[in-house]
């Protein structure tokens, strides 16, 4: 009975995702909003079936873990570190500011002063999944408000843990010795601390080598459970062993497998479910929300949203500008933190739990979460007419640029650009022709390369290498296929290469794409694909023992030309090119 209500949980939870989905898509709205209008639907407050909410909670929380492994896996320390003053500076500045907010909001409702406290700190935090989901949505997940606005959010997740070890000292029955809060702040920082240096240091060698030995035996499978097994085993050690929290530790846990050689591959083949997973998140939050509650007290839920997506997107900006960063920065961090979700629930759970929030505080802090998390997408892609709307307004504009570090700014986004113009699949005798010309003209060219050992020495040789498959998108987004001006597939041409030429042609309508195949009848494939050129193995030799044959009977170069042509138009059917 317990696994037939867990597939009804999960038929009636995908079902119903994917036409709500649908629907909000298809009406120019995130398809967020059709998650958590399922959510709402399969909920106990409205009728009819009601999925088992205990279970969709563990599969959300399985989400977070995949997701936040995969936001690690795209964003280096070096990345982390090139935020750092506007990450912790702002995190902390902020979050103070939106608890302080909180807590005078609700105390002129009636609350004491340590649950308006504790209900500031659960509307200080943002949704790393909603964060990381309109992020990749809008492309600007790798841009310099997108990964300032993640490190953000890395900050404000250790903020949480911190607050989540230090709420029971200071409300449970040991907050009443006075130097319980101290020791517990150093040991809550000790702790962290030290799963950091663990992680990085002693996992940052074992996980790389493992994934190496399970790389050399050719299995996709093994490959794809080895990576699950790291994002899932470093996630749960870290929650058991040092208290950090499950994402906290899957992100660390993918920051780690994002520095090797792994990345690319790890993205792309194994954590496909993450997005599946992930949509049980946003399904267990609609599943919490009651309309009932709006009617009983909707001033509050008014003033709760009001802080959520008016107060905290201000103080960001606020903050943003105060250090030194330009408006376009300070609306994409801004906006994109006007949202709370699952470290709120943890916050406001413990602390209703401990008896400091009232029964009832729940209720406000989840409709300010699906209302904050349906607007967000919309509200993220007002900053670019935002920033216009400033710039039609230079004394707006120059006050909140005061101080901006322009020069900076302008550096990290030529950043952004790799210096390669080519991607080239495979690096076998022809790829390692093609790499040489482009090198030789001053292109220099990335390769996507299936062998770890090819691809150990291309990195070694200085060469540009991504390991992984050129049918996954991640692994083509990673070779840096959305800058390139072409993108070159040297191996053996299949019908599936057809995948990653139509994928490439969606993240480059501009791209020129050139194939080799190893027959005829796969050419047009490839073409129907987005491939401009195709040169098939069968056509090749044909051309080459024609003009053997040709040559020795005594023809002229003119004649050759012609039956070149003659053949190329009979063979590949399409137009020879013209010299």
């Amino acid at each position: 009975m317990h696994n037939f209500d867990l597939l009804m949980t999960l038929a009636a939870g995908f079902l119903g995702s994917t036409v709500f989905g649908y629907i909000t898509h298809r009406l120019g709205l995130s398809p967020i909003v059709g998650y958590l209008l399922a959510g709402v639907l399969v909920g106990p407050h409205s009728p009819g079936f009601v999925a088992n909410k205990d279970l969709t909670g563990q599969l959300a929380e399985v989400g977070v873990i995949l997701l936040m492994f995969g936001v690690g896996l795209q964003f280096h320390l070096k990345d982390l570190l090139a935020v750092k003053r506007l990450a912790i500076g702002g995190a902390v500045c902020a979050s103070t500011a939106v608890t302080v907010l909180g807590a005078v909001v609700a105390h002129l409702f009636g609350w004491g002063w340590p649950a308006g406290i504790v209900y500031g700190m659960t509307l200080s935090v943002a949704s790393t999944v909603v964060l990381t989901r309109v992020l990749a949505d809008s492309g600007q997940l790798h841009s310099p408000g997108g990964r300032s606005a993640v490190g953000w959010l890395v900050v404000e997740d250790i903020n949480t843990v911190v607050m989540l070890l230090l709420l029971p000292v200071i409300f449970g029955p040991a907050g009443s010795r006075p130097a319980s809060l101290p020791v517990s702040l150093a040991l809550a920082a000790l702790k962290l601390a030290f799963f950091v240096v663990f992680t990085w240091f002693a996992a940052g060698r074992a996980i790389p080598w493992l994934l190496k030995k399970i790389a050399e035996t050719r299995s996709r499978e093994l490959f794809t459970l080895a990576v699950l097994a790291v994002a899932l085993g470093v996630a749960v050690g870290s929650a058991y062993l040092f208290g950090v929290s499950m994402a906290l530790g899957a992100f660390l846990a993918g920051m780690v497998v994002g520095q090797s050689d792994f990345s690319a591959r790890a993205g792309a083949e194994a954590l496909p479910m993450k997005d599946a997973f992930a949509v049980m998140f946003f399904l267990s939050v609609g599943m919490l929300f009651d309309p009932r509650y709006l009617l009983q007290a909707p001033l509050l839920t008014l003033a709760t949203l009001a802080i959520v997506m008016i107060g905290k997107p201000l103080a960001a900006m606020t903050i943003v500008a105060v250090l030194g960063y330009s408006s376009r920065i300070g609306l994409g961090v801004a906006f994109a933190l006007a949202q709370i979700g699952e470290f709120s629930f943890l916050l406001g759970t413990l602390g209703t739990q401990l008896g400091v929030l009232p029964a009832g505080a729940m209720n406000p802090l989840v409709a300010a979460a699906i209302f904050s998390i349906m607007l967000s997408p919309a509200l993220f892609r007002m900053a670019p007419a935002m920033e216009r709307f400033l710039a039609r307004h230079p004394r707006l504009w120059r006050l909140l640029n005061r101080r901006a570090a322009h020069v900076i700014a302008g550096r990290n986004e030529a950043d952004e650009t790799p210096p390669h113009r080519a991607v080239v699949v495979g690096y076998g005798p022809v790829g390692r022709t093609v790499t040489r010309l482009l090198r030789e003209r001053g292109i220099e060219p990335t390769i996507i390369e299936m062998n770890i050992e090819t691809h150990r020495k291309l990195r070694e040789t200085g060469i540009r290498a991504v390991y992984g498959d050129a049918n996954q998108r991640e692994v083509l987004e990673q070779a840096g296929v959305a800058t390139a001006a072409s993108f070159i597939l040297s191996t053996s041409g299949t019908a599936e290469s057809s995948e990653g030429i139509r994928i490439a042609r969606q993240i480059n309508p501009h791209l020129h794409v050139v194939s080799r195949v190893d027959f005829l009848s796969l050419a047009p494939v490839l073409r129907r694909a987005g491939a401009d050129e195709v040169f098939a193995g069968e056509g090749e030799v044909a051309l080459a023992m024609t003009d053997s044959i040709l040559r020795k009977l005594g023809a002229t170069p003119e004649q050759l030309d012609e039956e070149r042509a003659r053949i190329r138009t009979e063979l590949f059917q399409t137009p020879a090119p013209r010299g």
